[in-house]
C-alpha cells in the first residue's frame, strides 16, 4: 500500500517533469505555468503526463512483487477466449453510469475526454486513443486491483477473510475514483472500481477487469468520434 502511494506521487512528479521538458523542447508560450492553466493542453502534454504517471505505477508494481513479496497469480495476465464477454460488461457499465448521472443534468461529465482529445488530430489522436483505451487500463488494473486490492484483501490482519475482501474492494475502488482527480466523476468511477475489484476476486485474474476497463473507456472514445463526425 505504501509503495502504491509513493508510486502514484512519484508518477505525478514525473509527469510534471516530463511536461517541463516538453515546454522547453516545443518553446511553449508561457512555459509550464501557462500549460497548467490551459483548458485544452497540447496532445504531447497529455501523452507525457500519462507516461510519467505510468512510470510511477510500474515502479510501485515492481516493488510490491519483488520487495513486498506480493505473489502474483500465475494466470493473472493469461487471456482466454471467454474474456471477450467482458467487452459487453464494460459497455454496460459505461451506459449504467450515464443513466445514473442523467437525472442530474451535469454538463461537465465529458470534460476529461475533451481535455485529453480536443488538441489531438490524426496520428496524435490515434496515439492518445491507444494510451487511454489500452495502456491506461493495463497500468491501472495492475496497480489498483493487482496490488492495492490484493494487498488489503489478502494481507489485512485482525479481521475475517470476508471483511478483508470487502475492505479491499471498497478502498481500492475509492482510491481509483480519487486518482482521476475529477470530483464530479468520482461516484461513477468508484462504483465502476467496485465492479472491477469483484471481477478480480471472482476470477483471480486481471484480464477480465482489463477488458472491462478498456471497453468502458472505448465507449467514451466512440462517443467522441461520433460527436466529431457529426460536426
Amino acid at each position: 500500500m505504501v509503495a502504491s502511494f509513493i508510486g502514484f506521487l512519484a508518477g505525478q512528479i514525473l509527469a510534471l517533469l516530463f511536461d517541463l521538458v516538453g515546454t522547453l523542447v516545443t518553446h511553449y508560450p508561457g512555459g509550464l505555468s501557462a500549460l497548467g492553466r490551459a483548458s485544452t493542453p497540447p496532445w504531447w502534454s497529455n501523452a507525457l503526463g500519462l507516461l510519467g504517471l505510468w512510470v510511477g505505477f510500474a515502479a510501485a508494481i515492481y516493488y510490491a512483487h519483488h520487495e513486498g513479496h506480493l505473489r502474483a497469480p500465475p494466470d493473472q495476465w493469461r487471456p482466454r477466449w471467454g474474456d471477450l464477454r467482458y467487452v459487453a460488461l464494460g459497455v454496460a457499465c459505461q451506459l449504467a453510469v450515464d443513466v445514473l448521472y442523467a437525472p442530474f443534468h451535469l454538463k461537465s461529465l465529458d470534460k476529461p475526454v475533451h481535455h485529453l482529445f480536443n488538441a489531438s488530430h490524426g496520428v496524435s489522436f490515434v496515439l492518445i486513443a491507444i494510451m487511454t483505451t489500452l495502456l491506461a487500463p493495463f497500468f491501472e488494473e495492475w496497480l489498483f486491483r493487482g496490488v492495492i486490492y490484493r494487498s488489503i484483501a489478502e494481507g489485512a490482519t485482525g479481521v475475517s477473510p470476508r471483511t478483508a475482501v470487502t475492505l479491499g474492494v471498497l478502498v481500492s475502488a475509492c482510491l481509483f475514483g480519487l486518482a482521476h482527480g475529477e470530483p464530479v466523476q468520482f461516484a461513477g468511477l468508484a462504483l465502476f472500481g467496485v465492479v472491477l475489484a469483484v471481477l478480480v476476486q471472482r476470477t483471480k485474474r486481471l484480464v477480465p477487469s482489463f477488458v472491462t476497463h478498456a471497453s468502458f473507456n472505448a465507449v467514451a472514445l466512440v462517443a467522441l468520434i461520433a460527436q466529431r463526425s457529426g460536426h
